[in-house]
């Protein structure tokens, strides 16, 4: 009776094709992370400041923009946004007493550029919660940043907010986000210091809010190390 041989070149073969599909099956539960997001930004803008010091959403124009983000990890962020909204207001129709000063424009319908840079800080980490790292598909954010605004005059800003996000899918991201943007100008409107107060770094200064809905595009995959580090 002949005994079967079994060689080890074989061996060597079905055990390298066995390891080949357990990666493979390794690699498919795992969760591929991306560095870049691209989207498209629509939603209200209003603005706060001599015509309007304290109603918010009075007034409300339409806004749109483009941003882009850089995903650092799961948990962190840099987003850059181009944007532009319209503000509106009337002084004689506000609730706070503006001097008649025939000097000024004190009806406006303004458009507000905006070009920003925020940095985003997720309450968990941001993904499809495949594999290991306990991903979430629905995260909310808080924000802060720098940015530049032109409305009249060319003047820094500072936007502070928060938002949502929601991974609908492995590459594509719906979320709403809002933000505060303090300008360091007070020329926004077009009324500049009718009470004639002496301004200061955010004193007597105009304000404008972004409230937009985005859809985004992930791209760029991140490089893998062992274990997904």
């Amino acid at each position: 009776m002949k005994k079967a041989v079994v060689s080890s070149s074989g061996i060597c073969t079905w055990t390298m094709a066995l390891l080949l599909w357990l990666t493979a099956l390794s690699v498919e539960a795992q969760e591929l992370e991306y560095k870049y997001e691209v989207g498209g930004l629509l939603g209200t803008s209003f603005y706060l400041g001599d015509a309007n010091t304290d109603r918010w959403y009075k007034n409300n124009g339409l806004g749109g923009g483009a941003m882009l983000r850089y995903n650092i990890n799961p948990r962190m962020s840099l987003k850059f946004d181009l944007a532009a909204g319209k503000i509106s207001g009337d002084a004689y129709n506000s609730a706070n007493y503006t001097p008649d000063a025939s000097d000024m424009t004190l009806k406006f319908d303004n458009t507000v550029w905006d070009l920003g840079c925020q940095y985003e800080i997720s309450f968990w980490g941001y993904g499809t919660g495949k594999g290991f790292k306990g991903t979430k598909r629905f995260v909310p954010y808080i924000q802060v940043g720098l940015g530049f605004t032109y409305c009249n005059e060319l003047s820094m800003s500072m936007p502070f907010g928060l938002g949502v996000k929601y991974k609908v899918a492995e590459r594509w991201n719906v979320g709403m986000d809002w933000t505060m943007r303090f300008a360091f100008s007070d020329k926004l409107d077009g009324i500049e210091d009718p009470y004639r107060i002496k301004s200061g770094f955010l004193k007597n200064k105009d304000t404008y809010c972004w409230t937009m809905f985005y859809v985004s595009y992930d791209f760029g995959p991140k490089l893998r190390k062992c274990n997904n580090d």
